[in-house]
């Protein structure tokens, strides 16, 4: 690597390492949750009928299906999702976001937005945005070709 490789991939690792522990430290002290928990929640929330499969669900938060099932466990131990067979496959077993749920995700937001606005994008400019934005997309795409979890984030906002 050169000099303004070797800048530009240090930067990005200690994003990818500084970046959850700041948004988990937010939702855990004002929401109880973390954010891969905020994520599955966010994610029922815009499914139809609030319910996604669980093997749909994993694909779509880059789970494997152990890791989702014991996260689904403890939410549904403080009632925020059920599980329930699945009407469709009977091998299958969809996630369902209760009321509870519902409204614990949408009581989470805004602080959310708030601390994702102070960490990174008020950081930027609007350029310095579209300029992310787009380097995002282009190393997202090499990573998810299928576009899988860019499908799974910008679904909701066409609902």
């Amino acid at each position: 690597m050169d000099d303004l490789e070797s800048e530009a991939w240090l930067g990005l690792v200690s994003v990818l390492e500084l970046l959850p522990v700041a948004l988990d430290s937010q939702l855990q002290r004002d929401s109880k949750l973390t954010h891969f928990e905020f994520t599955v929640l966010s994610l029922l929330r815009f499914a139809p009928d609030n319910t996604f499969q669980m093997k749909e669900l994993a694909a779509q938060t880059n789970a494997t299906l152990p890791r989702l099932s014991h996260v689904v466990s403890r939410l549904e131990r403080r009632q925020l999702v059920e599980r329930m067979p699945c009407p469709t496959d009977k091998r299958a077993t969809n996630v369902h976001l209760t009321d509870a749920g519902r409204r614990e995700v949408i009581r989470a937001i805004p602080a959310h937005i708030a601390n994702v606005r102070s960490l990174v994008l008020d950081q930027l400019t609007r350029d310095e945005l579209v300029n992310l934005t787009r380097i995002m997309n282009k190393v997202g795409g090499g990573l998810d070709p299928t576009g899988r979890l860019v499908r799974a984030i910008r679904e909701p906002e066409s609902s």
